[in-house]
């Protein structure tokens, strides 16, 4: 039988584009502020009849300042904030590609929902001026693989390139299938994490009609509350979060500054509901457990954990149960904040941009803050980092990603220590 020496794994570069910030140095700065992102929505004009009309946009992005001006216009706009994530990921990362074998450098990037900006106006000018006025750039730009597609041909990586789309997982299943190919040898680096545009009126349309989103319309920022008794559903949002792995080796030969390690990886379904989490959070419980046990660490020395806390009841609810039922007495020991609340719920971006400040918080002893949590909800006890960011020198951390369709994603980070 072939055995496989599983390799060490590391984060070597970060990039973000989110609703508080374009680059990563501003999404942290705002994130450990408590700053919200949420606002008015611009992109479209609700009319009175809209019962939600904000959302967390990503306003005044100058892509054309980091991506070529001429491809923007054969992107959507996931693609658009994915480019600008990815040049920021691999110019933080100070790796060449130019200088390796090309089929050992890799992609992992996904996207919820892809190119719906794309097909909603594809559509209507379709139905008003006939299908000769359609752009042959429609498919290329709606496809859930363009932005996996295209960050490959810009930086020349021939390697594994694959893009996920699991809802609000797709970020962390690209990131645990970036990390599976690096640790097994398939790929020294991969440029991996999701990216989500769906601001859009059918989206905000058919998320408002499941009765999904918050309705805080007289008060937006104040709209995202995670764990709050108050929280009425989560709020809607767009931007990319991407980082390079890299195998440790393969990065201390180059010089590379190493943020963190990426330690284990769990993943599992619910098997349930197509739009609600298991309501004992099993399903949740099971994908940190895994992760935990690849990752060789016990409960009790999880420091943190960034959760998924949508500011959904059903969901909340499901991944404080999960926590409490895994962790037992060592969950009062640790720290859980869902920075959700400052952004909003990037969907398929969602699980790499909170990697992006799960790995921050490891190198800087700093946990984000969960806002607006005036009043936690009956049973949740636990410290959720309620407003004010905390000091705090940990060692392993958690990022925890949900999705619909019962897709569940956990992976426990480490502060590199060589």
């Amino acid at each position: 039988m072939r055995t496989i020496t599983l390799r060490r794994v590391v984060v070597t570069g970060l990039g973000a584009v989110t609703d508080v910030g374009h680059t990563v140095p501003e999404f942290w700065k705002a994130l450990v502020e408590g700053r919200s992102g949420i606002g008015p929505i611009t992109s479209f004009e609700p009319t009175p009849e809209w019962s939600v009309t904000f959302a967390g946009e990503v306003r005044n992005l100058q892509p054309e300042k980091r991506i070529d001006p001429k491809s923007i216009q054969r992107m959507d706009r996931f693609s658009v904030f994915g480019m600008c994530a990815a040049e920021e990921a691999v110019a933080d990362s100070g790796i060449d590609f130019s200088k390796g074998d090309p089929y050992r450098y890799g992609v992992a990037i996904g996207s919820g929902i892809g190119g719906i900006d794309t097909i909603e106006v594809g559509l209507r000018k379709l139905i008003a001026k006939g299908p000769k006025t359609v752009s042959p750039f429609v498919v290329p730009k709606l496809m859930v693989n363009a932005l996996a597609g295209n960050v490959s041909i810009r930086f020349g990586l021939c390697g594994p390139n694959i893009a996920t789309a699991t809802a609000c997982a797709t970020g962390s299943h690209a990131l645990g299938a970036a990390f599976h190919m690096i640790q097994r040898g398939d790929a020294d680096a991969v440029v991996a994490g999701g990216s989500e545009g769906a601001v859009t009126p059918l989206c905000v349309g058919s998320f408002a009609a499941m009765k999904a989103l918050s309705t805080r319309n007289d008060a937006p920022t104040k709209a995202s509350r995670p764990f709050d008794r108050d929280r009425d559903g989560f709020v809607l949002a767009e931007g990319a979060g991407i980082l390079v792995l890299e195998e440790m080796e393969h990065a201390k030969n180059r010089g590379a500054r190493i943020y963190a390690e990426v330690l284990g990886y769990g993943v599992t379904g619910d098997a349930f509901h197509i739009a609600a989490p298991a309501d004992d959070g099993r399903g949740a419980r099971r994908a940190m457990e895994m992760a935990m046990r690849e990752a060789e660490v016990n409960p009790d020395q999880i420091g943190y954990i960034n959760a998924h806390g949508t500011s959904t009841p059903l969901g909340d609810r499901a991944e404080v149960m999960a926590v409490k039922g895994l962790f037992g007495p060592a969950a009062y020991k640790l720290a859980m904040s869902s920075t959700k609340s400052v952004t909003g719920h990037t969907l398929g971006g969602a699980g790499a941009i909170e990697s992006v400040a799960t790995v921050l918080a490891l190198r800087d002893g700093v946990l984000p803050p969960t806002i607006n949590l005036d009043n936690p909800d009956e049973g949740f006890d636990l410290n959720f980092v309620a407003n004010v960011a905390q000091e705090a020198k940990i060692r392993y951390a958690i990022n925890n990603s949900f999705g619909f369709g019962g897709h569940n994603t956990s992976t426990v980070f480490a502060r590199y220590e060589g």
